[in-house]
């Protein structure tokens, strides 16, 4: 059974685009998905036709243009269809969570791929090709990051979990998870303390749980639980509090603490004198799992008080 969400009073929720005919294409979330599909498809392009997508920070970059271009092509084809009663998943909660989730991936490789491969890139017409791409990978971020301000729910109306506070920060948690996951893809990273074998198991943890939240709203099970929804939620956010609270302190302690084996100063990391184009050094990789963790904190944080405040409603 769906839920959705009010503060005060039940109201209508407004349609944003004309479904099932072209004029969809013309209302404004039309044309900005259109934006989408051009800025993404024009990213790849670019790069694909000069082959500027060596090692995982390029093919993470291309994964993230192609994915974006084709699941935005699948949501504008639904649309002009009229196909949203068909789809597997709830419309109600499925265009906004993917326009999150894309608007972070762009986002990433907006940062990620000039930093860590453009800039190593000799003058020529594949940089020039890799700097527009890196333009408009900006460009789609901004638009997806649009549709999700445009869409999200406001005081007083009816929608899907997804689209509150609560259900944008669920998404946050899971992709900064994942991150978190792509960094600590080394077991020698953590296998030599327990202490960090725990920082690992709170990263796994929490991110299961939160996309259990996830999967049981685009899949309108909410109701499959043995116990409330809202219940499951507000517990969900208390107990990834507290797990991530206890991975901030014993992360950096273990590896930048030399009294437990751990390295104060990057220099000390001998990987990370080279400007290997391709390759994050161990150093910045555990300085950089240790910043998501706070981040993944406040987020986590955040959802705890806003999850208090939020009145469920069954429809």
């Amino acid at each position: 059974m769906p839920v959705t969400v009010t503060r005060t009073t039940i109201t209508t929720t407004s349609s944003s685009t004309v479904v099932g005919s072209p004029r969809a294409l013309t209302q404004p979330l039309g044309l900005l998905r259109l934006l989408q599909l051009v800025s993404t498809c024009v990213a790849f392009s670019l790069v694909a036709s000069v082959g500027a997508y060596t090692g995982p920070m390029g093919h993470w970059a291309m994964f993230t243009w192609c994915f974006c271009f084709a699941v935005t092509l699948i949501v504008l084809v639904v649309e002009l269809a009229g196909l949203q009663a068909h789809f597997p998943l709830s419309w109600r909660n499925f265009p906004i969570t993917y326009a999150c989730y894309a608007a972070l991936f762009c986002l990433t490789s907006s940062i990620i791929y000039p930093t860590t491969y453009v800039q190593f890139m000799s003058h020529g017409r594949s940089r020039d090709h890799a700097i527009a791409a890196t333009t408009f990978s900006c460009v789609a971020c901004l638009a997806y990051a649009t549709e999700v301000a445009w869409t999200r729910a406001r005081p007083g109306e009816v929608t899907g979990y997804m689209a509150t506070v609560p259900g944008l920060l669920k998404v946050l948690e899971t992709f900064v998870a994942c991150v978190i996951f792509v960094f600590i893809s080394d077991p020698y990273l953590y296998q030599r303390a327990p202490a960090l074998e725990w920082c690992v198991a709170v990263y796994s943890i929490c991110f299961i749980l939160a996309a259990v939240a996830i999967l049981l709203n685009l899949g309108e099970c909410t109701g499959v639980l043995p116990f409330p929804f809202p219940s499951f939620l507000s517990g969900l956010a208390l107990l990834s509090v507290l797990m991530y609270a206890s991975a901030l302190v014993l992360w950096p302690l273990y590896h930048f603490n030399e009294k437990y084996g751990g390295q104060p100063r990057r220099a000390w990391d001998s990987g990370c004198g080279s400007r290997h184009t391709h390759i994050v050094c161990t150093w910045d990789r555990k300085l950089a799992v240790a910043v998501l963790t706070g981040i993944n904190l406040l987020a986590y944080l955040a959802d705890l008080a806003h999850s208090a405040r939020l009145v469920f409603v069954k429809v």
